[in-house]
């Protein structure tokens, strides 16, 4: 990736860390939750440095290493008592403001397309809608917890629709990385997400968008809120 401009891994990497301090403003400042996230930050920055996700062709996949942790720690913090108490404890307010930043992620794709470093279909005049999310954020946001004006069946829904989003360009990417399984975009494959900081947006800012509609369907469907 070092033929990019350089402008393109700042804005990403600032929109990551921006997505890393909302999250940590919805657990109420939770130092325990600062350290987990800086610290996997950390470890996938020296990852992707390395170069350790562009060799594609082992088994299992290096890949597994930047996404199983975080949809592993999901799935436990879904299933025990202490983790729901913590679902349960999150701002969804701030959580419902974290998806604003799926709009310079998008910018971000758009640019790395441009580039040739990602396919068009992972992009917003591609297959991918995402920038739908982040546009209707800070309206849900004021019109669902400032006005109260939008119903918990809307929110829901809302949130139900941004994870459908979610899962398209997700599986789109995966089946267009240059991995055996490769499905789509041979001829200019999503090469961006093996390198840091990109290798960021499948490690972190995904799993912390899923989360986040994770946790904030279930404090609207058990009426914690």
């Amino acid at each position: 990736m070092d033929n990019l401009p350089v402008y393109i891994g700042i804005v990403f990497g600032l929109t990551t860390i921006l997505s890393g301090y909302i999250f940590y403003k919805a657990t109420v400042q939770s130092r325990n939750t600062g350290v987990i996230l800086i610290s996997w930050l950390i470890f996938q920055a020296g990852l992707g440095l390395a170069g350790f996700y562009t060799i594609t062709d082992t088994m299992p996949p290096r890949f597994l290493l930047l996404v199983l942790p975080p949809l592993l720690l999901i799935i436990f913090l879904f299933n025990n008592a202490r983790g729901l108490e913590f679902i349960d404890s999150l701002d969804i307010k701030t959580l419902t403001i974290l998806h604003t930043i799926r709009i310079p992620v998008e910018v971000v794709l758009y640019w790395l397309y441009i580039n040739r470093a990602v396919p068009e279909l992972m992009t917003f005049s591609g297959r991918n809608l995402d920038i739908l999310s982040g546009i209707s954020a800070p309206i849900v946001f004021y019109l669902g917890f400032i006005r109260k004006s939008l119903s918990k069946k809307f929110l829901i829904f809302w949130n139900g629709i941004c994870l459908v989003l979610l899962f398209n360009i997700v599986i789109n990417g995966i089946l267009s990385a240059p991995f055996p399984f490769q499905q789509f975009a041979f001829d200019q494959a999503n090469m961006a997400v093996l390198y840091f900081p990109f290798n960021w947006l499948p490690g972190f800012i995904v799993p912390l968008v899923l989360f986040s509609h994770l946790a904030t369907i279930r404090q609207l469907y058990y009426n914690r809120v």
